[in-house]
């Protein structure tokens, strides 16, 4: 996924006014309308506008510099679109819940999710994802007619794929432009379907992509690839491929954003008297941690650049390695002999004889 501040063309300080006037200026030159020959149009238009979106939003923006993972409705994160562009341009949406243009219907979204151990999130990984969604149907090549036969221009709008409707409103009547029924805004219709798609020009097709995960992606992280979605209406623009990363749980680490936390526990002695602990490191390696004399429970020491690649910046988070300290308990009588006298000595008053757990009920 491209950095949202690249796809703007503004830097990491742009103010609000900035980000807006460059999206006003970007939006016009990429609409699909304004560009009917560019196939790539509606591609281009989307990716501006989901920059946008994220960057407008002061909440969304601080969520992404620091690189957390955006929440939200996967298949419906351009679903306030129409309302932005109104605000811009007095409604000139396009295919993102509001009017759309006649002519083939680009393909469908896909969905899936590829599950990755800790050290694969933190070192990166390819993994092979099969899926399933729509091709072009090899027996009509994609046309929805049968062999032999080809569709034909849509008598009700004459191939444009929309017709004019007379509408009465309290302001009078009104013209209005909608998808032609007849043809379902293609501007042909096929009067011999073929007999393996039914006229569809799809068909649903198992497929397998190879995605390249980048280091530091978080649980939930979503990448989207390009055109590897279902195919679209008789030869408009394919739909993406989005892939939700889910990252299983880690015996060693708990993840805190770009930091990892792993606990230690230590006995008595070693936590009274100092101790060499090793510590792993994600990806296998470990290193040796000198903990001094007097080390109180729930002390934490920092490993810098220990933790987590940070996603689409430079340089990693820390390792935190928390102290724990075991109380024994079962000691031998020449153990017990020894901390009595221990204590003793610290001025401390154990119990005269050892005094078992109890836990009362309710």
């Amino acid at each position: 996924m491209r950095d949202y501040y690249d796809v703007l063309g503004v830097g990491r300080e742009a103010t609000q006014d900035d980000i807006k006037k460059r999206f006003r200026q970007l939006a016009r030159d990429s609409h699909p309308d304004a560009n009917p020959e560019d196939p790539n149009a509606e591609e281009r238009f989307r990716e501006v506008a989901q920059a946008y979106e994220v960057l407008s939003d002061p909440q969304k923006r601080a969520a992404y510099d620091r690189g957390e993972t955006l929440g939200g409705d996967l298949f419906s994160q351009f679903a306030g679109l129409d309302e932005i562009l109104q605000q811009f341009f007095g409604g000139a949406g396009f295919g993102f819940g509001g009017v759309r243009r006649g002519g083939p219907r680009r393909g469908r979204d896909i969905g899936t999710t590829v599950e990755l151990s800790l050290d694969e999130a933190a070192s990166g990984v390819s993994r092979e994802v099969a899926y399933l969604a729509a091709a072009g149907c090899t027996t009509c090549a994609g046309s929805g007619a049968a062999p032999g036969s080809s569709p034909t221009t849509c008598p009700t709008c004459g191939g444009v794929g929309q017709v004019q409707v007379s509408r009465s409103t309290f302001l009078g009547s009104m013209m209005t432009v909608t998808e032609c029924t007849t043809c379902r805004g293609l501007g042909n219709v096929v009067d011999e379907p073929c007999g393996v798609c039914r006229g569809a020009g799809r068909v649903d097709d198992e497929r397998v992509v190879a995605v390249e995960i980048p280091a530091g992606v978080d649980d939930g992280t979503r990448l989207r690839l390009s055109g590897r979605g279902g195919a679209g209406e008789r030869g408009a623009p394919p739909g993406d491929l989005y892939v939700e990363v889910r990252i299983a749980a880690d015996e060693r680490f708990t993840r805190l954003g770009d930091d990892l936390h792993h606990k230690i526990s230590l006995g008595l002695s070693e936590a009274t008297l100092g101790a060499e602990v090793t510590v792993p490191l994600i990806g296998g390696d470990s290193m040796d941690l000198d903990i001094p004399s007097g080390t109180q429970p729930g002390t934490v020491f920092r490993l810098n650049k220990h933790g987590m690649p940070r996603l689409r910046r430079r340089g990693r988070g820390d390792l935190l390695v928390e102290v724990e300290v075991a109380v024994p308990t079962e000691l031998t009588k020449e153990q017990e002999e020894a901390l009595r006298r221990f204590g003793e000595l610290h001025g401390e008053s154990p119990a005269s004889h050892r005094r078992k757990r109890r836990f009362r009920a309710g």
